[in-house]
């Protein structure tokens, strides 16, 4: 049997924690920054978890997950 392979894509994305669930960055932190106040950049800046679900479907992305 070979081996799965990870998504690449998703390697990219995703993170698992030690607990198991799949950590994410938060959407729109990559342009147009002076518009948005500097407490929602802020709170940009913070990893957020995924939907638990939609964990399986990313764990299976993820092999080690």
């Amino acid at each position: 049997m070979p081996k799965m392979k990870t998504n690449r894509a998703a390697a990219k994305r995703f993170k698992v924690s030690g607990s198991g669930r799949v950590r994410r960055s938060k959407a729109g932190a990559n342009h147009m920054m002076q518009e948005k106040s500097r407490k929602r950049l802020r709170r940009l800046r913070k990893n957020d978890m995924v939907d638990s679900t939609l964990e399986r479907r990313i764990k299976r992305l993820l092999p080690y997950g």
